[in-house]
């Protein structure tokens, strides 16, 4: 008797199947929800029917100038509503969005719009100069569509044949687009930091930035016409896929150019911003800002924090603040957030400092990642769960990139074993939640012993002087390696490096307390992470201290 029956006659029809595609929610919030707001920039209030209606005309509109499936359109966007609107419009007509990091050197834009052939490039006036210098070297002809942000009040001028309202004007609000026939199709391009050699492109698929979108709305239980605050750059990881999340909730998209305390404070009072993003550095903004910034807020906010593990004198700050806080984790690869540190309800009963370091854990796989696990990278088995033997993270499922686009090398080597490898090192506890000990670049090695930066970096942010804090190793001619802390202090604090060596050697192994400190303003990329690949070229030049 032949076992496929239930294959037999019954195959994928145009009744029974549709690809996965994020494009869907904002079709679905505009006609479900066309009169709620989707849009507050400054004077600019949009409802979703009209969000809706751009995003067609800008589909239509670059349709018409022969953009179309597998083409690539850059955007030099901050955190604006045309930001927002190129995540939808730029796809409905099959076409690729790579957004493009505001901060980077135009010999390095350059490359991104060379290496990803972009046919098209929407510049806000304020990155009008490095995108001049930068489309001078772009070997392929570009269409430059300017965009003058209402808000933005700075230098800058258009250097485009087209602006960006002109472009819409130009088209359909009623444009027929199509989903993706497939949803494995390419929906985004976003490049690494590159901190070594070429940056890598990395292309995401519609499946897996539905996926993805979704699994925000999972974790943070978030609730129709949620009011999200961009303090996250869209650049980064396509905003964590929150463009589409906040669309399939129909909820707010409060705009924001700058990451500035006043002003995150003032919109989240005037506003009632329930939801919003950010690296540590953007949470330790907010809880040592002044108190006068923080009064008036009689609503519940939820934050969600990552890009480096929060240490736990940062976790405290942001309950003190009355923030919910949420810990994520993840790269460019998993589309931004991949783990999630899933509190549990007799966490709750722990003393403020238990309660953070279990917090301050990467936690354990998103709703609809498919796994997370704890592998030796040599021999790919999975590492013993006794929160102490280390290991590399690595996930598998549908929130995963495509691969490096043009680089199939480094492709195979990510996905090796049918895994992909982070290069974070990290350990399993019982309960099944993973801990990042370092990045395996970042592990210092002294005398052959193998010291996290990490510990060392929770030690220092208890101290009530210290803003910030980066460690990493410093040559040493004894011990091969020796800790090294850069430490950026809060405003109008001061603190000796003896008095910081004290505290350390209070809380730490003789031999993991730094034997040298430098005090200055840390090195950080546009999302906030610390660039330690700059203090390391630093750390042999800083003086040793006696420990």
């Amino acid at each position: 008797m032949s076992n496929d029956k239930y294959e037999e006659g019954l195959n994928k029809t145009a009744a029974n199947y549709a690809a996965l595609t994020p494009l869907t929610f904002i079709e679905r919030a505009a006609s479900v929800y066309p009169t709620m707001p989707a849009i507050s920039h400054g004077a600019v209030q949009r409802d979703w029917a009209q969000t809706y209606a751009r995003t067609r005309r800008l589909a239509s509109a670059l349709s018409a100038r022969g953009i179309g499936i597998g083409d690539t359109v850059a955007a030099m966007l901050p955190n604006i509503p045309e930001m927002v609107e190129a995540h939808f419009g730029v796809p409905m007509i099959g076409a690729v969005l790579n957004t493009l990091n505001t901060r980077l050197d135009a010999n390095t834009l350059a490359f991104m719009l060379n290496h990803g052939e972009a046919k098209a490039v929407l510049v806000d006036r304020e990155f009008s100069a490095v995108m001049r210098e930068a489309i001078a070297n772009v070997d392929q002809p570009i269409l430059v569509i300017d965009v003058d942000d209402s808000e933005y009040t700075g230098p800058g001028e258009r250097i485009g044949e087209l602006d960006y309202e002109a472009l819409l004007a130009s088209g359909d609000p009623e444009f027929e687009w199509a989903p993706p026939s497939d949803e494995w199709n390419a929906i985004c391009l976003n490049y690494t930091s590159g901190t070594t050699g070429r940056p890598k492109g990395v292309v995401y698929h519609h499946r897996g930035a539905y996926a993805n979108a979704v699994s925000n709305i999972l974790e943070w239980d978030m609730p129709k016409h949620a009011v999200y605050l961009w303090t996250l750059p869209m650049f980064h990881c396509n905003g964590w896929c929150f463009p589409w999340t906040v669309a399939a909730r129909a909820g707010v998209n409060v705009c924001l150019r700058k990451v500035d305390a006043k002003t995150i404070f003032d919109l989240i009072r005037r506003e009632r911003v329930t939801h919003y993003c950010g690296a540590p550095i953007v949470q330790n903004l907010l809880v040592n800002a002044p108190d006068e910034m923080k009064t008036g807020i009689t609503h519940r906010v939820h934050a969600m924090v990552a890009g480096a593990a929060p240490p736990a004198a940062m976790i405290e700050g942001m309950e003190r603040l009355g923030f919910e806080l949420t810990h994520v984790y993840g790269l460019t690869e998993v589309y931004g957030p991949a783990t999630v540190c899933a509190q549990q309800a007799q966490w709750s009963t722990l003393e403020i400092g238990e309660r953070a370091a279990l917090n301050a854990r990467q936690g354990v796989r998103y709703h609809l990642q498919d796994a997370v696990t704890v592998r030796d990278p040599l021999t790919m088995q999975e590492v013993p769960a006794d929160g102490e033997t280390i290991g590399e993270i690595m996930f598998r499922g549908n929130i995963m990139m495509k691969g490096y686009l043009k680089n199939p090398a480094a492709t195979q080597e990510a996905f090796r074993g049918g895994w992909f490898h982070t290069g974070d090192l990290a350990v399993a506890n019982p309960d099944g939640y993973v801990r990042i000990k370092d990045r395996s670049k970042d592990i210092i090695i002294s005398g052959g012993e193998n010291i996290s930066s990490i510990e060392i970096e929770d030690v220092l942010y208890r101290h009530p002087a210290v803003l910030a804090v980066a460690v990493v190793a410093k040559p040493d001619l004894r011990w091969g390696e020796t800790p090294c802390a850069f430490v950026e202090l809060k405003a109008g604090a001061t603190v000796s490096a003896a008095e910081l060596v004290a505290h350390c050697k209070a809380h730490l192994a003789s031999f993991k307390v730094p034997r040298a400190v430098e005090f200055c303003e840390l090195p950080k990329t546009s999302t906030g992470k610390i660039q330690k690949f700059e203090l390391r070229k630093r750390a042999g030049s800083v003086s040793a201290i006696d420990v």
